[in-house]
């Protein structure tokens, strides 16, 4: 069946972007429907070769799709948007058009008389939008997740929207706060180290001491809330990566790829745009994420979503040869605080979240990195030498579909609070518990006990054969028994409160 609109812009002009998630072509229906893999169109309904008016039907029935619009404008005839503006001066779909073109390839040579009233580019119904900025000419409110040199676009979904419903962020806030003094330190103590050494799992490392320690110290820096300039990357960068030989001065000036462990060229996996595209790039990422209101702010992104574009767009950018993926999580954290997302000094634990989840973690990177891959030649020279020859366009990096980053983001954020957080601060209530039942009643070392308990609640309430037989010369049995029964108690309890 022959596409319609984006699809059909894209295939067409064989644009070098990726192509529109749900396209738009022409099926035996009545009506235009949307369908669960692509939208079906009557042929009554569908344009036939106009470039216009495919651009028109894209925009009406199919919202906004920067990269395509990007790479198809400059191939719109003048004369026919220039017609249409004299016909219909105030059409929404027209303006948009106009104010694009003016955008993305060049003023228009002619007056236009715009009176309508002023709408908004990215409909906020369909889209999760930013602050809006009105361009005058055409009553237009530029209102994207970024600016017109990067920005990200977030569909509105079932699942996004009903995770911002539940206002992730003020419910982690109000939890912590409900902790007693104590409980909540040691929760914290235990959410960095394990953010920590999750985030290096993921990149199947194994830290040393004093690596760990860095990072834990660079968790906690994010809440400094520093502007985000190429210096404070390069310090970022830095932190992270023990080999000298590895750190930088400033971002990439070479191409770097990513390898799944395959022979020859199949073996790139992924590769970030090129050097001088990546620094305009990571300059206008960090100038919107330096503009960002805080999350108190009536026009504020929401700050999950504003840390999950910044995280994964900073990833698909890839900056420096080494340690990107790290950042990128820290990214995660820094746009929280630094939006007011979390009170000071407190963490959501969302890298344990992502380890635990990763095939999902993968899934949504996949989302952008697999259909970017396609438009770069990839030849192999020999041992780890490569040709690369990049056949897209700026757009494809420039504009990109964050839906799937920002819902796997907000997932992680309600695990990380409901399976993590809060897991652990009971497994904490129950050892205080245990311990001080036990320690009233018997005397025993404090650092056997407290190994005791541990094993205990680690193992349902049980200590195996093992763990008795290794104690036997130190606790008697009936202490034993006594830290069993305490822990089977307890666990009861807090499984049916």
């Amino acid at each position: 069946m022959r596409p319609v609109g984006y699809a059909y812009l894209h295939e067409h002009l064989a644009l070098g972007v990726c192509p529109p998630i749900y396209p738009a072509r022409v099926r035996p229906v009545t009506r235009i429907m949307s369908m669960e893999k692509e939208i079906a169109v009557p042929a009554v309904r569908a344009p036939e070769t106009s470039l216009l008016d495919h651009l028109l039907f894209a925009l009406k029935h199919e919202g906004i799709d920067l990269a395509i619009l990007a790479g198809a404008l400059p191939h719109l005839p003048i004369e026919a948007l220039q017609n249409a503006l004299q016909a219909s001066p105030n059409g929404i779909y027209l303006r948009k058009l106009g104010y694009l073109y003016e955008a993305f390839v060049k003023r228009l040579p002619f007056d236009v008389n715009v009176s309508g009233r002023a709408v908004p580019l990215f409909d906020p119904v369909r889209y999760v939008t930013g602050p809006a900025v009105r361009d005058s000419r055409w009553r237009i409110d530029f209102n994207g997740l970024g600016t017109l040199d990067y920005c990200a676009t977030v569909r509105r979904t079932p699942e996004i929207d009903g995770l911002l419903e539940e206002d992730i962020l003020t419910q982690a806030a109000t939890f912590m706060a409900s902790l007693p003094p104590g409980m909540l330190d040691r929760a914290i103590q235990w959410a960095y180290l394990s953010e920590t050494q999750s985030s290096f799992a993921i990149e199947r490392e194994s830290p040393s001491q004093d690596k760990q320690q860095r990072f834990m110290q660079l968790l906690r820096q994010a809440h400094e809330g520093k502007r985000l300039t190429e210096a404070y990357f390069v310090e970022l960068q830095n932190s992270t990566i023990s080999n000298p030989f590895d750190k930088a001065m400033a971002f990439r000036h070479e191409q770097n790829y990513l390898h799944n462990g395959l022979p020859g060229a199949l073996g790139v996996s992924y590769l970030p745009p090129p050097p001088d595209l990546c620094n305009k790039l990571m300059g206008a990422l960090m100038t919107w994420a330096n503009q960002l209101p805080d999350s108190d702010s009536s026009e504020a992104v929401p700050a999950l979503v504003a840390s999950a574009i910044l995280s994964f767009g900073f990833v698909f950018l890839h900056p420096f040869m080494d340690g990107n993926g790290r950042i990128s999580r820290f990214l995660i954290h820094h746009t929280l605080c630094r939006m007011d997302g979390l009170p000071h000094d407190n963490l959501l634990p969302i890298s344990v979240a992502m380890r635990r989840y990763e095939a999902d973690y993968l899934a949504a990177l996949e989302a952008f990195s697999r259909p970017a891959r396609e438009h770069w030649r990839v030849s192999w020279v020999d041992a780890d030498q490569y040709d690369f020859e990049y056949l897209g366009l700026d757009a494809l990096y420039r504009y990109w579909d964050a839906t799937n980053a920002v819902a796997f983001t907000l997932k992680m954020a309600k695990v990380a609070l409901e399976e993590e957080l809060k897991a652990e601060t009971r497994y904490l209530a129950c050892f205080d518990r245990v311990y001080a039942a036990v320690d009233a009643n018997f005397d025993i070392r404090g650092g056997d006990l407290a190994r005791l308990v541990m094993m205990c609640l680690s193992n349902e309430g049980r200590l195996s054969n093992n763990r008795r037989k290794q104690f036997r010369y130190q606790v008697s049995e009936e202490v034993l028994d006594a830290i069993e029964a305490e822990a089977q108690n307890v666990l009861e309890e807090y499984k049916n409160p």
